[in-house]
């Protein structure tokens, strides 16, 4: 594991403009783990598959279609017609004297293959294409840019954990501390040196410390279950990712909003919306398409009869055999245009308009919002990082008064009370300082995050 030390940091951010954040190879594999048991990743991906998909289906249809097609048909049918009375010269035989009837029967088969294809769409298939097109680009920026929340998550969770084990760390320095004090002042009241008063302050700040551990343990527990959510770590796995706690130093140069993923995504659909709106002026254009392809028909073992009767009286059938129409090749062109829809395309139109238009105040009200969060994180980062000198002097501070007071009451200068209280300060003062030093690596996370290059900014 690399350790770099913030003299490092501070000359790195002098030659970058501003800090890469140090993650050690055990940290990035965990960070690489998140990212990839993520579900809401997951489904952003699947959105993104859904989204190209969908782009490749609008193209598609300028692919020709094939249809083929077969239908047979059996009919059996009576025909009523009435018609001026016609008679035939010569015989002066009357047809269609009154209504008459024709009974018919037979079949009908009909196969075709049949090819159709776009020719001019009024740039609706393209404009279509593009829109999703951009829409799909605008869901990857989403997607990068929550992969910055959870990169931040896992590293201050890690964190977190780094926080109760200088915790376990203090805890067990105090007890050990104060079972020294115990076991010296028993001896100094079976000698009469000292009264049971002290030895009861010092078992109940043992207990005390018992508290804590009770709640360290109960944190422990939560930030193990965390971390394990976020990467499916194991306790054994967890327990290898080793790194050094040091500040994140970054300076106030050249830092813009430019590169956030949530512009460009929000930009991106805007796109995406102006491409709808040619879609939808395209509505106002003709459509043109051609066709082609091959017909078999055939009408077959088909009967009739006529009002005509014979020399015996008997009614005339006509029938028919097969009348067959085959390799019926046909090769065709037609144009769709609707002249008047009602106003509904107008009002499609305006619709997208005013798309566009909230696209355009929602990227200009982030824009200001993104520059409100950089400074705010930019303040916030400024007074961490001069706190952390100051919590380090504090824990020095604490600590030389512990010795000293641990001394003093050993000499008797000073009460029990007195000494307990330099034990409290000690342990306050250096969980402040690590405390400190997390806020302040968070806030330089969420300062860089401000910025889009979160990603970028990760250095092994």
């Amino acid at each position: 594991m690399r350790k770099l030390s913030p003299i490092f940091f501070f000359f790195l951010s002098l030659t970058y403009g501003y800090a890469q954040i140090e993650v050690s190879p055990t940290l990035e594999g965990a960070i690489n783990k998140a990212l990839e048991k993520s579900t809401s990743l997951k489904n952003k991906d699947l959105d993104i598959e859904k989204l190209n998909l969908q782009e490749k289906g609008v193209w598609n249809k300028y692919i020709p279609t094939v249809e083929a097609s077969a239908l047979y048909t059996y009919f059996d049918n009576k025909l009523t017609v009435d018609l001026p009375t016609a008679t035939i010269p010569i015989v002066n035989y009357p047809l269609f004297d009154g209504k008459t009837a024709f009974k018919n029967y037979g079949n009908i088969f009909n196969g075709s293959v049949i090819a159709k294809t776009v020719l001019f769409s009024g740039m609706q298939i393209p404009n279509g294409a593009k829109a999703i097109h951009e829409k799909a680009k605008g869901t990857v920026f989403l997607k990068e840019s929550e992969k910055d929340g959870i990169i931040k998550d896992v590293i201050n969770t890690f964190d977190q954990l780094e926080l109760l084990k200088e915790i376990d760390r203090l805890i067990k320095e105090s007890e050990k501390r104060l079972d020294t004090e115990t076991k010296r002042v028993t001896k100094a009241i079976e000698q009469g040196l000292a009264i049971p008063y002290d030895r009861d302050k010092i078992k109940l700040a043992s207990l005390e410390l018992a508290s804590k551990k009770i709640e360290l343990d109960g944190k422990r527990k939560l930030v193990y279950k965390k971390i394990q959510y976020l990467t499916g770590y194991s306790i054994a796995e967890i327990e290898n990712v080793q790194y050094d706690l040091v500040p994140y130093l970054i300076t106030n140069e050249k830092l813009s909003t430019q590169n956030k993923q949530e512009i460009k995504a929000l930009e991106s659909f805007k796109t995406a919306y102006e491409y709808l709106l040619k879609k939808e002026k395209g509505t106002y254009l003709p459509t043109l398409g051609a066709f082609g392809g091959v017909s078999y028909s055939s009408l077959f073992n088909a009967n009739a009869t006529t009002p005509i009767v014979t020399g015996i009286n008997q009614a005339l059938y006509l029938g028919l055999n097969e009348a067959t129409i085959s390799n019926n090749w046909v090769v065709g062109a037609a144009m769709k245009w609707e002249v008047f829809s009602g106003f509904e395309r107008k009002h499609k139109v305006h619709e997208a308009k005013i798309n566009i238009e909230q696209m355009q105040n929602q990227i200009d009200d982030t824009k200001e919002k993104l520059e409100l969060l950089l400074e705010k994180n930019l303040v916030d980062y400024s007074v961490l990082t001069q706190k952390i000198d100051i919590t380090q002097q504090q824990e020095k501070v604490a600590g030389n008064n512990l010795n000293l007071a641990i001394k003093q009451y050993k000499e008797g200068l000073i009460n029990i009370s007195e000494r307990l209280e330099a034990e409290n300060d000690s342990y306050k003062a250096s969980v402040n300082k690590t405390t400190t030093l997390i806020e302040q690596r968070l806030s330089a996370i969420e300062t860089i995050i401000a910025t889009g290059d979160l990603s970028k900014k990760l250095s092994k």
